[in-house]
């Protein structure tokens, strides 16, 4: 059988290229910053089923706080490239586009809510799913399997949803 050819994303080959188009950033660099997040995340326990399970049950502030941090560092960049203008590393200003409100945010909400109970009742942020495997946690490869699914799902049914 002959497959249909996949529509390339320019968006993110652009993301890798620099000002003359070559990719330079080597899979290792990406690969080695993630492998340094997944310790990072290892040793602050941001992994552990238990830090998690204290969150959701108002037992401790350590997620709150990694969580908190996180937020102040996010806001901090965004505030610096918008008002500096900083460009990316291959040239290209880094613009930040707006949010499309709906109404009463209801993306938002929904959007939260289901993120919120998914991270709830697996005990595991999605973001860390792959740390958690490298961590030898292999029960994790059905969230993960899980998680793209429900990315494929949604991908499908996007031009229906309310957004």
């Amino acid at each position: 059988m002959h497959r249909a050819a996949q529509p390339v994303d320019n968006e993110s080959l652009l993301a890798c290229a620099d000002a003359a188009g070559s990719r330079p950033a080597s899979p290792a660099w990406f690969l080695t910053a993630g492998v340094a997040l997944g310790i990072l995340f290892m040793k602050s326990e941001v992994l552990s089923w238990y830090r998690i399970q204290e969150m959701f049950r108002f037992q401790s502030v350590h997620m709150y706080g990694v969580i908190a941090g996180a937020l102040l560092i996010a806001t901090l960049g965004v505030q610096l490239i918008t008002r500096l203008g900083i460009h990316a590393w291959n040239g290209e200003r880094i613009e930040i586009p707006a949010k499309q409100t709906t109404p009463r945010g209801i993306r938002y909400w929904a959007g939260g809510t289901i993120f919120g109970l998914g991270w709830g009742l697996l005990g595991a942020c999605p973001g860390p799913l792959f740390a958690l495997l490298g961590a030898g946690v292999t029960s994790i490869v059905i969230a993960i399997a899980s998680a793209m699914a429900g990315t494929w799902v949604y991908g499908a049914l996007q031009n229906r949803l309310p957004h």
